[in-house]
Order: C-alpha cells, then structure tokens, then sequence
C-alpha cells in the first residue's frame, strides 16, 4: 500500500489562528484544508476526503457541536479534536458525549496539539476508518496492523511498543519527530526515565532496519528524531 497523508479539515473563523495552524501542521507533512464556519466546513466535509476533524467550538453559522453531530453522522468513526475557549466542564461533557476523541481549550502549544493528534492516530483502527496500514522504507515494507517488519520475503514481528515509535516515525519520514511528541504520546509523560527507554527503541528499531543502509533514524540532539530512506 503507498503511504498516505492524514487528511485534515479544520474549521476555524479565527483566521490568524487558522493560518497559523495550517501551516504548521503541513509542515509536519499533513494535508489541511482551512473553512471559517461550521456550514462551510460541513459541507467542504460532504465533498471532501477527510480523515480527520479539527474544530472551534464558537463558529458562525453552524458551531462546532452541531457540526460535529452532523459529521458524525455521515461517518462516526472520522476522529474530531474541539479547539475553543469554552473551559467549562460542561462544555467539555458536551463534546465528549458527542464523540469526541480530545478537546483542548485556548490558548494552546502548536506542539500539544500535535502530540494529541499523534496520539488519536496510534490508537485508531485504521483498517476500519481509512487511514494507512501500511508503510514502504526503502527495501522494507511496515505492516502495522500486523506489527511486522518484513524485507526480502524475511519477517521481523515488534513489540507493540517498537511499532507504535515506528509508525509516528513513518507518518512524519523525512521530517523532525520530537522527544516530548514521542514520549507524551506512547509513554503518556514526558520524564527522564522514559526518555531512556526511548534512546534504547531506537536503537532497536535502527539495528532491525540495519539490512538497507539507505535507510536511517536520525538523532537531532534534544529535540528528536528524523526516519529517512
């Protein structure tokens, strides 16, 4: 299967914002497509091929919950983050009852964000919900549904663990995955032990790829690693 590109609607009338994370989450190697309000954005849903919902909360037109219920209606399982300044518990509840997958209030780091979206991706059923299963390194093919690294008809079966760093490797290849995205994401903290056990996946996952030398996992001192083939 060729890799593909998580495809992202995000609906936010804050244009400032909304630019501002468009171009940061295309610079983290996602497809992102900006509307300004709930009923242009439902309906850029409808003719578009999304696989992913970012969504304010206070929009014009259709705000972000009954926007939310009209997607889910179309496909339930399409994940949505709410982005918005409603911090109130009952706010959150809404959201969540309504299917949501994370609801982060404002302001907020790009790099949270990131690290959220992250995690609803490892944790997704792609099979199911259209998202790839499958990655190509070089002389290697990644099948993640199956945690198996195979090259040359050879099958090296990893931890869920080594397949999970992988995959988030895969998804960003050839562009800077943070530590604290890592951690954050697969070990749920960010703190100097499970940075250590990170260092030893890696290197695990570099000795299981050693069998193509055009392929490589890149130490970008204290900020993260780079998969490039």
């Amino acid at each position: 299967m060729v890799e593909k590109k998580l495809n992202i609607i995000l609906v936010e009338d804050d244009l400032n914002l909304g630019f501002l994370l468009v171009e940061f989450l295309e610079s983290r190697g996602f497809q992102v497509k900006l509307y300004r309000d709930g009923e242009s954005g439902f309906q850029g849903f409808k003719n578009g091929n999304f696989n992913f919902c970012i969504f304010d909360v206070m929009l014009p037109r259709l705000d972000g919950f009954a926007l939310a219920k009209k997607v889910k209606s179309l496909n339930p399982n399409v994940p949505i983050i709410f982005l918005t300044a409603k911090a109130m518990k009952e706010d959150k509840l809404k959201g969540y009852n309504i299917g949501a997958d994370d609801y982060i209030t404002k302001p907020f780091d790009e790099d949270e964000l990131l690290c959220r979206i992250q995690a609803i991706v490892n944790r997704v059923d792609f099979s199911e919900k259209g998202f790839v299963n499958e990655y190509q390194m070089g002389r290697y093919t990644f099948d993640f549904g199956n945690h198996a690294l195979i090259i040359d008809g050879k099958t090296k079966r990893l931890t869920s663990r080594e397949a999970e760093i992988l995959k988030m490797l895969c998804t960003s290849k050839n562009n800077i995955v943070r530590r604290e995205q890592l951690l954050v994401a697969i070990w749920g903290e960010n703190d100097y032990f499970a940075g250590r056990s990170l260092d030893v996946f890696i290197s695990k996952l570099r000795k299981y790829l050693s069998e193509d030398p055009s392929i490589k996992i890149e130490n970008i001192t204290k900020v993260g690693f780079v998969l490039s083939c």
